[in-house]
């Protein structure tokens, strides 16, 4: 199989993203995926082949897939059912290079608390106003959930997933990746807050402020501490 210099590099960044999800804890089992876009071919991602754990994942071994989760090249197999997600996100949002769909365990904690994430850490300010929630309503994504998806997912980087896990979205694989580990620490410090009633909120416009300035970095968000990630990996 004869593949671009660039498909080269979103292959190798995003086995380092499976590598990475897995060391830090964000894999369950078999389940749950990335994806990402294929340079220069419209319509086509790459994802982990199902069955695989996230540890072994390789460049090598992402299949290339449609919208609809077919493989267009590639061993298989993968998981239709858990595409139907990145398909629709992928679909709705040509801004979602990159597309993280994880069961973390601080995530599902948050997603199942109805005030949902609160802007209470510096962390947490990252996703004020840029973060909504999902309802539960079952394993199977059907069509008319996915639509229902896309309209609350709207232009926000991520999304909880009620009693599920979560959905963030990156214009690259390194911002997606920085993002899902802002989101963590933030849903980690609001469960080790001891009540709810007496936690200290800024008032809305220092949030407001402080997340224009957390997102300073535009599209570049997440590329500094890139390196620092793989790092973790010893990738030189």
């Amino acid at each position: 199989m004869t593949i671009s210099q660039a498909e080269k590099q979103v292959r190798i960044d995003l086995a380092s993203a499976y590598q990475l999800a897995a060391y830090k804890g964000w894999d369950d089992g078999v389940y749950t995926h990335i994806s990402a876009c294929v340079p220069g071919e419209a319509g086509a991602y790459l994802i982990n082949q199902f069955g695989l754990r996230f540890d072994e994942v390789t460049p090598e071994n992402l299949v290339k897939v449609n919208l609809q989760g077919e493989i267009l090249s590639g061993e298989g197999p993968v998981n239709k059912s858990g595409f139907a997600i990145h398909g629709a996100v992928h679909m709705a949002r040509p801004d979602a290079f990159c597309v993280m769909h994880l069961h973390i365990d601080s995530v599902i904690a948050v997603s199942a608390q109805k005030q949902g994430l609160l802007p209470i850490s510096q962390h947490a300010l990252r996703f004020y106003g840029d973060i909504t929630s999902h309802p539960y309503q079952g394993l199977a994504f059907s069509a008319k959930e996915q639509g229902q998806l896309i309209a609350t997912f709207g232009d926000k980087k991520a999304v909880l997933l009620q009693n599920h896990g979560g959905i963030v979205c990156g214009s690259s694989i390194q911002q997606a990746f920085y993002l899902t580990d802002v989101l963590d620490k933030a849903c980690k410090i609001q469960l080790l807050a001891d009540s709810m009633e007496n936690v200290i909120i800024p008032a809305s416009e220092i949030c407001q402020l402080t997340y224009k300035q957390l997102c300073c970095d535009g599209d570049t968000e997440g590329q500094f501490e890139w390196p620092a990630y793989l790092g973790l990996l010893n990738i030189k």
